[in-house]
């Protein structure tokens, strides 16, 4: 069921999230080539979390899987702030094995927005 749409001015629905995120796909994800690993980073994702009700990730083409989003810290005037028990926003992989990062994104008022990001269109240096 869909949430309620009503802008809070704290960022926590899709109504107030959607834009920035779609704004900013191009940055949904990274990836970090950094001591002989892969790191695939959601930094810009957790960061607008508030208003999705679920974050979908497939590599190299491989099936989407559900990719645990922190809660969000309605106790906190940031709630969509990422603190350390919330973990790292970042998966570990082999040297070199990311190609392709597909990602879904389902918001709270239930509709989707998907991207498909190649390896040099996100590499950090």
């Amino acid at each position: 069921m869909a949430e309620p749409q009503i802008p809070s001015g704290r960022y926590t629905t899709a109504i107030e999230i959607k834009p920035i995120l779609s704004a900013t796909k191009a940055n949904w994800i990274a990836v970090r080539q950094y001591e002989g690993l892969d790191y695939l980073y959601v930094t810009q994702i957790w960061s607008w979390r508030c208003g999705l009700v679920q974050m979908r990730f497939g590599v190299n083409g491989g099936p989407l899987q559900v990719w645990p989003l922190p809660a969000c810290h309605e106790e906190f005037s940031t709630p969509n702030a990422i603190l350390e028990s919330d973990g790292n926003p970042m998966l570990i992989y082999p040297p070199g094995s990311i190609g392709t990062v597909d990602i879904e994104l389902t918001y709270d008022d239930l509709s989707t927005e998907r991207a498909q990001f190649s390896r040099a269109s996100v590499l950090m240096p």
